[in-house]
Formats: C-alpha cells, structure tokens, sequence
C-alpha cells in the first residue's frame, strides 16, 4: 500500500508540471498615451496570460495576439483603412513574454495606424 500512494503522488505532480511551466510567466504593464493632447494623461493597464488577466479590457484577445506573433507587439497591418489625420498615440510595454525580459516602445500616427500594427495588445 505505501507505494500505491507514493506513486499516486508522483504522478499528480507530474500531471501539474507542464501547467506550472507554461506561459505563467507572461506579466506586462502596458501605456498608451497621446502627446499633445495634455489634458488627457497616459493610460496604463497591466496584462497577465495563461491564464488571461490583469487590467487589460481584451486581455483574451491580446494575449491571443500576442501567441500569435510570438511575442512580438508589432505585426504587419492588418488591411484597415486609416486616414491620414495626424493625432499621434505612443506606446510602452516592459516586462516578461514567457519568462523572458521584453521592452517595446513606439509612436504610431493615429489610433487607427497603432491597431492596425499591434492588434487588441494596445486596445484597453
């Protein structure tokens, strides 16, 4: 009987190691903020993945965003259409992606060209 619990116990480890070991360590504050614009300060949201979390409106979906591209904050635009009206918006993000340091930073010409190029991860 001891080994039957002993063995009971290994595997109910084992069983939780790949859960402990995935993306836990994904752990972000992000900003957003528009220069210019001085009456309205930076906006900031934290975002937590595996599972999805934090401050973060979308937090599903950028997390999502964010496996997608491995990581990155910025892709390819998307296709929208957006204007050519000049209201920059810049962004930050520091902290980890998986375990691992990350630090972003940009300035996008408007709203439009900034989700365009970065999915839901801006988009709180």
């Amino acid at each position: 009987m001891p080994h039957t619990l002993g063995s009971v116990l290994v595997g109910a480890a084992l069983a939780l190691l790949p859960v402990a070991h995935s993306d836990s360590g994904t752990s972000l504050r992000l900003t957003l903020k528009h220069p210019g614009r001085e009456s309205a300060g930076p906006r900031t949201a934290t975002l937590r993945c595996e599972p999805p979390g934090g401050r973060h409106a979308e937090a599903m979906r950028a997390c999502s965003d964010l496996k997608e591209s491995g990581g990155r904050f910025e892709h390819e635009p998307d296709g929208r259409m957006c204007t050519a009206i000049h209201s920059p918006v810049s962004v930050k993000a520091e902290g980890t992606w998986r375990g691992r340091p990350v630090r972003f930073r940009k300035t996008y010409p408007n709203d439009c060209v900034m989700r365009s190029r970065t999915g839901m991860v801006f988009a709180f």
